[in-house]
């Protein structure tokens, strides 16, 4: 078990929620609550996908708990209270749009609902002591490495927000739908929080593109954006991987400890939390592998330039070395970590 030079809000051994426990970042978030003593009660859709999470965990951390639930519809009347009961945190992880949404408004309008619901879950039961929520990066700004800008804990992304609602076409929109959604949905939960005063603290977690060592290759596979890094080796999908800008990364073990301290350490509470842990590129990424696998003929990928951002990050790395990490990972680090799954 890992140890704590504080005392933490939420006692060891009590029960924490991780809402869609199975994917990149929750498995992540639970893997790191586990290891610092915290039982972990996770939500997938379909526990039959998920046979491989509880020989996991339980493995890895002997001394912790380790429970899969069903929540398979997140908008059913009532469908978190069974989740919620007798949970000392939550990690609202689980998200339903898709990067290719267009009508933000409908999507809203689905996707909404069910968060408040959670929220009010959260609420109406005493055992909740604290509440991280994960909303994006793009929350907050749009990549562009021509431009040299400088964000703030509190900096939304209006950017995306005015372009999805001017007339642009949809190739000038391109993903802007999803910014603007998780921006307008980000906003709509702190809207919440601070019109419903809940007794617990409350912090959201903006990850950026999420590269690092994954939990298990055989029955997790290599999800979402660790998966692209398993694309510069096969050479597929270099097109698409061209088209990505530079900005900012976060490994998958800074991320997971970013839920652990933002629901257990003291003082911590209305904080925007930016997992921003080093720069990348696509091109630089290729570079990293050729150089680790010399023996591989990776892809030469385009370099369209660096991310020129100014971000907050200096709060999530100061979170994460309370709880005895060195720090934010580099982009070399995660990048070697996220290969040796699969080469």
């Amino acid at each position: 078990m890992a140890k704590l030079t504080f005392t933490p809000t939420i006692p060891q051994g009590s029960t924490i929620l991780v809402t869609g426990a199975n994917g990149l970042i929750a498995s992540h978030a639970v893997d790191q609550l586990l290891a610092f003593g915290y039982n972990v009660r996770g939500t997938v859709r379909d526990p039959s996908k998920c046979t491989w999470m509880e020989p996991l965990f339980s493995s890895r951390h002997p001394s912790s708990h380790f429970e899969l639930v069903q929540v398979s519809d997140f908008g059913a009347p009532g469908a978190w209270d069974a989740a919620v009961k007798g949970v000392s945190g939550v990690a609202a992880v689980a998200g339903a749009a898709a990067l290719t949404i267009q009508d933000i408004d409908s999507a809203l309008e689905e996707e909404w609902p069910w968060n408040e619901s959670l929220l009010q879950a959260a609420k109406n039961e005493p055992s909740v002591k604290s509440f991280a929520y994960t909303t994006s990066a793009w929350s907050a700004y749009t990549p562009d490495q021509t431009k040299k800008t400088k964000l703030t804990e509190w900096s939304f992304n209006e950017h995306a927000v005015q372009v999805v609602r001017s007339n642009a076409t949809p190739e000038e929109k391109g993903i802007k739908p999803y910014m603007a959604f998780k921006t307008l949905l980000e906003q709509k939960v702190w809207d919440w929080v601070r019109r419903e005063k809940p007794s617990f603290t409350f912090n959201s977690i903006l990850p950026e593109t999420v590269i690092g060592k994954c939990l298990d290759p055989k029955g997790q596979g290599f999800p979402s954006t660790c998966g692209m890094v398993k694309w510069v080796v096969d050479g597929v999908n270099l097109n698409l991987l061209g088209s990505i800008p530079p900005q900012w990364h976060v490994d998958t073990i800074d991320c997971g400890l970013l839920y652990v301290a933002a629901l257990i350490t003291p003082g911590v509470n209305g904080e925007r939390i930016f997992g921003f842990s080093d720069r990348y590129s696509w091109s630089r990424v290729g570079q990293i592998l050729q150089k680790l696998y010399p023996e591989r003929k990776i892809p030469v990928l385009e370099d369209n330039g660096w991310d020129q951002t100014d971000v907050p990050n200096q709060r999530g790395e100061e979170l994460i070395k309370g709880l005895g990490h060195k720090g934010w990972t580099s982009l070399e680090e995660s990048v070697r970590a996220c290969a040796e799954g699969f080469m």
